[in-house]
């Protein structure tokens, strides 16, 4: 330090480079960390692949699985259940409805060795071989496809949980239903998005 209590220009500059470096370390923790969500309660961070031959990952979703075509459920398949999954558990909901997150399908107690699910699920509260299906926004068991208002195209996520448990759920349950039952069961989950507009 020089008298008057002043740091030498070269210590100054030294400070100044570890105050920048502390702020570039927030800022990208603080990055990842909006990007990636936290592990479930009681669960891991295990990821499972999701997919569906009928559209990618951030890519539109064809009419035909919207209200404004067939309204049948999309094809999906999955990869990555860990050992020890009793049962999985499937919700699809658009973030971006005007009235808050609307859900299009709650779909539960499907059984660990089921590779995905094919286009088309029935409607009822039970599908033999599939699982139970809760209620979804329209208040109808099964899958609602979307069904936006006019203008920008909605973001439509099909999430994937592994749990290690069969849930006691009656059919008919609503999404809220399944997450409170889930809480401490999840082992791994993923989600694909598909957007739609009109």
């Amino acid at each position: 330090m020089r008298r008057g209590g002043s740091a030498a220009p070269q210590e100054v500059l030294l400070m100044l480079r570890k105050t920048a470096l502390v702020l570039l370390l927030a800022l990208f923790l603080l990055g990842t960390g909006c990007q990636s969500q936290p592990a479930p309660e009681g669960g891991s961070s295990m990821t499972l692949q999701i997919t569906s031959s009928a559209f990618s990952e951030g890519g539109n979703i064809p009419q035909k699985y919207t209200c404004d075509g067939e309204d049948a459920s999309p094809p999906l398949a999955w990869s990555g259940v860990p050992a020890g999954t009793q049962s999985l558990a499937l919700i699809a909901d658009d973030p971006d409805a005007p009235v808050g997150t609307w859900v299009h399908w709650v779909l539960y107690n499907i059984p660990p060795d089921l590779p995905g699910l094919p286009e088309g699920i029935a409607k009822t509260a039970s599908v033999e071989g599939t699982g139970q299906q809760g209620n979804n926004g329209f208040r109808k068991a099964g899958y609602g496809g979307p069904c936006p208002p006019k203008g920008k195209p909605h973001r439509y996520f099909f999430k994937l949980y592994a749990l290690d448990t069969v849930l006691g759920l009656e059919a008919g349950a609503s999404k809220a239903d399944l997450e409170k039952a889930m809480q401490g069961h999840i082992l791994a989950q993923g989600q694909l998005m598909g957007l739609y507009g009109r």
